[in-house]
């Protein structure tokens, strides 16, 4: 069980953040909520707190080392603990490599890894000390396989899935911290919404016309995780729609 449990939630405000936000508050934890668009943190605490929840939410970007342990040092300050990482900011800016959208390559590792480790880093020491906690790391389906148009954002989530076995082998046997990979498949978000290559048209209305899993499946396979007694670690949860092939 999480109740009373402190969890932190990055990329909070929209999608599997907000729905996973609003799935463990309504399980009993306390919740931390972070991401770059403030009135949307604003929107989810509000729902929050008319369902009695707890929440603590800060302006975050992910990409700044300082505001990540900013964050988490607050979460301590105001509740004593943190039980549960979340890490779930991403992009997914799709574009062939020939088009040379470097800035978007630049932009991807930086939330998509680096975030991951800046937020990771920031909770270890604590989770260390208390010998307990809970780090969720939010990959892809692309951290499985690779296609066209996908190859740095594939990197990426490549990257994840890999880090979250390197931190269960170092943390789980030795010091009791669980460590989760959640590889999702298309999910109707706004993840779409930074692709800027026009070649890629067709494939961002197919993904609309799929019905996709909602962020509602995400989050609930996160509790599903969260909430598994201690002596179960969850390691990878891959989630596809039905119809969803690769």
């Amino acid at each position: 069980m999480i109740k009373d449990k402190v969890a932190i939630i990055t990329g909070a405000s929209s999608g599997i953040g907000y729905a996973t936000a609003l799935a463990l508050s309504k399980a009993g934890a306390k919740v931390a909520i972070g991401a770059r668009r403030t009135e949307r943190l604003e929107d989810l605490e509000n729902k929050i707190k008319e369902n009695n929840g707890e929440v603590y939410s800060q302006k975050l970007d992910v990409t700044k080392r300082e505001e990540c342990e900013s964050f988490v040092k607050n979460v301590l300050e105001k509740w004593g603990s943190v039980d549960i990482l979340v890490n779930n900011a991403g992009l997914m800016p799709l574009s062939f490599v020939k088009n040379l959208k470097i800035d978007e390559w630049d932009q991807m590792i930086d939330v998509n890894i680096k975030g991951v480790l800046y937020c990771t880093g920031a909770v270890v020491s604590h989770m260390l000390e208390k010998k307990s906690g809970h780090i969720v790391n939010i990959s892809s389906v692309a951290g499985r396989i690779v296609f066209p148009a996908g190859s740095v954002y594939c990197a990426t989530k490549h990257a994840i899935t890999a880090f979250s076995e390197g931190l269960r082998e170092e943390l789980s046997v030795r010091k009791n911290i669980r460590v989760t990979c959640i590889e999702p498949g298309v999910v109707a978000t706004e993840l779409t919404n930074t692709i800027t290559d026009e070649s890629l048209q067709s494939f961002v209305e197919g993904a609309k016309k799929m019905e996709a899993l909602q962020a509602d499946d995400i989050a609930n396979a996160i509790l599903y995780a969260v909430e598994s007694p201690n002596h179960v670690n969850v390691n990878e949860i891959l989630i596809r729609p039905t119809t969803q092939e690769r």
